[in-house]
């Protein structure tokens, strides 16, 4: 879409600040029906689209994104808006800087459009848990969008964006890019840089792009990645030139496809791996006993840095007192006020659990224990990536569950990152692509897993095997 959009205001069929306008109607007219954006940027969208239409007509040159209009989750810092991350105790929170993937994008060209709803503070797989409202699936208006990047992954869906940012820790691009039919990437850990995203669990969290298509995630993928200054754990890579993989080693891990799978999405997967067969690749099945406590150990790390990274939020710096403070209230009964309020519940759930195992007794029962699953889980995908060169599995247990299906069950919630933590614990480039539809509509994920700092290889066999759905559909 990107390219075909771009040609258009080459051939001077359209201009950027017209593109612009149509997307920001679209959003008017859909997005009271969806709930995808929190706050609307429509002045600095127009500002920008002016500015790159007065350079196109003085230069003749565009940008790589340039008029392509963009959703920014909103746990991502545009200077000079709000940045809420979902949550009530930041409803006031005004932006000072650009985060670097804001920068690039600014400097790219994209016209950003507005910021997105989540879970609080990324923390949740339906966007149920936003301080805001929930955002609702374009395929069925009754069904979740998946979480926590729900907004985006909706806004994307929905055509109400030509791309969307989110974050992934768990599985918060690629669960909410399968529940709603798009393509999400999470790239490796560091692949791009963190700084200006508020951080959730910072050894596991990363941005990372939605789109319709492989091919305009690689063109946002160019343009967000890379070494940053600010961020010491970023990095460069390399890029992948390769294009044939028709003769690919394929893992399939035996304990992706695991009891209480939907069987429409088990027949789906296998269905494309055998489409990859007859056209000569090696579907070899593997193994990955230790993914099996990727979940506990997830939810045993994540609360941990969850804990250390929102003490920052005291309820006094970054939010307005409550009504309920009283003159005489001491200082520990102004914090537990405020604070508890402005967080919700799963938040406050995430502190103590984090809190908990990290105190004195428990760390090395939970926390240093879970760290040594972590590197397990790693060094058995090292080991399966020495015989394979991608691993595919499904990216969700089930298609886009209901409202209200899984609040009251906080455990059977989590169950809904089952197959993407395990890339986040090992900080593997992970892809979901749309792979067909169940009986009822709704759209289904194929995840496709490759060996870390491999993102650009393994993009290139996402748009390969895109090819082949899209063939075969």
């Amino acid at each position: 879409m990107i390219k075909e959009l771009q040609e258009k205001i080459k051939n001077k069929e359209v201009s950027v600040l017209e593109i612009a306008k149509d997307y920001l109607k679209t959003i008017k007219e859909k997005d009271g029906d969806i709930k995808a954006f929190l706050t609307l940027t429509e002045d600095l969208a127009l500002k920008q689209a002016k500015e790159i239409d007065k350079e196109y007509i003085q230069t003749g040159k565009l940008p790589i994104l340039a008029g392509m209009p963009c959703a920014i989750k909103d746990n991502m810092l545009v200077s000079g808006y709000i940045s809420t991350s979902g949550s009530k105790i930041l409803e006031n929170y005004n932006s000072a800087y650009d985060a670097t993937v804001i920068k690039k994008l600014k400097a790219s060209g994209a016209i950003i459009l507005g910021k997105t709803n989540l879970d609080e503070f990324a923390m949740g797989s339906s966007t149920e848990n936003s301080g805001y409202f929930s955002t609702k699936n374009p395929h069925d208006l009754e069904r979740v969008p998946g979480g926590s990047s729900g907004g985006s992954a909706a806004a994307v869906a929905a055509n109400m964006v030509v791309f969307g940012l989110g974050s992934d820790t768990g599985g918060s691009v690629r669960q909410p890019a399968a529940f709603c039919g798009v393509v999400g990437f999470k790239p490796s850990y560091g692949a791009v840089s963190r700084y200006g995203l508020m951080a959730m669990a910072s050894s596991l969290d990363q941005i990372g792009p939605f789109a319709k298509s492989v091919s305009d995630i690689q063109l946002v993928f160019e343009v967000i990645c890379g070494k940053d200054e600010m961020d010491s754990t970023s990095l460069d890579l390399k890029k992948y030139d390769g294009k044939d993989f028709k003769k690919a080693r394929i893992g399939v891990p035996r304990e992706y496809f695991i009891g209480g799978i939907d069987p429409e999405i088990e027949l789906s997967i296998k269905a494309m791996l055998e489409k990859l067969q007859s056209q000569g690749a090696d579907i070899i099945e593997t193994s990955l006993p230790h993914t099996t406590y990727g979940l506990p150990c997830y939810y045993i790390i994540m609360p941990a840095e969850v804990s250390a990274n929102l003490a920052r939020y005291d309820g006094l710096r970054y939010s307005p007192l409550s009504d309920t403070i009283d003159k005489n209230d001491t200082l520990t009964e102004v914090y537990l006020k405020n604070r508890g309020e402005g967080f919700g519940k799963e938040v406050r759930r995430r502190i103590i659990l984090g809190t908990y195992v990290l105190s004195a007794g428990y760390y090395d029962a939970y926390y240093l224990k879970a760290q040594k699953v972590r590197q397990l889980i790693k060094n058995e995908f090292d080991k399966v990536f020495e015989k394979v060169d991608f691993i595919i599995t499904p990216t969700t247990p089930t298609p886009a569950f209901m409202f209200g299906e899984k609040t009251k069950d906080p455990v059977s919630m989590y169950l809904s990152d089952i197959f993407t933590v395990s890339a986040n614990l090992a900080g593997l480039p992970a892809i979901s692509l749309p792979s067909g539809k169940t009986k009822n509509n709704l759209p289904i994920g194929l995840q496709i897993m490759g060996p870390a700092l491999s993102d650009w290889k393994l993009l290139s066999f996402a748009q390969y095997l895109e090819g082949l759905i899209n063939y075969h559909e």
